[in-house]
């Protein structure tokens, strides 16, 4: 999901091509989708990115899939609509620079059979220990935050399970220029140690 405009940013760039440590957003959670067992990467563009969409048009295992914009529901839905993508299906947010591999399996593995849809989220605490922002709550479960990382299951069930994962990688979401300063401090924390 890279369709979003990334006002909060307050850069010039559009909010998936925002440079972390000199990489795109975009190409960092590429990277660990392509470590990870996933098998196909759709990215869903909008017209508030077109840069983005330039981008990722020149990459070869990734297809764009054009969104309104509307937002996450409304341009996931446009995704779930294609005849080439069929559930379950992972979405991941543009704004994870810090995504790895091992993260997106264990999402993965926790999915298991695959009927039932989940949010991945952190506790709210988290991010306030890391110092980055809290844009969004789970309710009714006030603490948590959602990372922008679900699993569209293959059931039309309206039920939605919740996966409470305890790790920076997945509570970094940079939406602000604090949230990239973080981020970037952590990536060199991670060079330095070698990971």
């Amino acid at each position: 999901m890279c369709g979003g405009r990334g006002t909060r940013l307050e850069s010039s760039h559009e909010k998936p091509l925002y440079p972390i440590e000199g990489t795109a957003m975009i190409d960092r959670v590429l990277a660990a989708l392509r470590e990870s067992r996933i098998e196909t990467i759709h990215a869903a563009v909008s017209p508030h990115a077109p840069e983005t969409r330039t981008h990722l048009e020149g990459t070869a295992d990734v297809s764009t899939i054009g969104t309104a914009g509307d937002g996450y529901v409304a341009d996931l839905l446009t995704v779930l609509e294609r005849s080439d993508v069929s559930p379950p299906v992972l979405t991941v947010a543009a704004d994870l620079p810090l995504l790895e591999a091992t993260v997106v399996d264990r999402v993965l593995a926790a999915h298991g059979d695959g009927v039932a849809s989940r949010t991945v989220c952190v506790p709210a605490a988290l991010k306030r220990r890391l110092g980055v922002s809290i844009d969004a709550r789970l309710e009714p479960d006030d603490y948590l935050a959602p990372t922008g990382v679900n699993v569209v299951g293959t059931t039309d069930e309206s039920t939605t399970m919740t996966d409470i994962h305890y790790d920076p990688r997945l509570a970094v979401n940079v939406n602000r220029l604090e949230d990239a300063r973080v981020a970037a401090d952590r990536l060199r924390r991670r060079s330095v140690e070698g990971r």
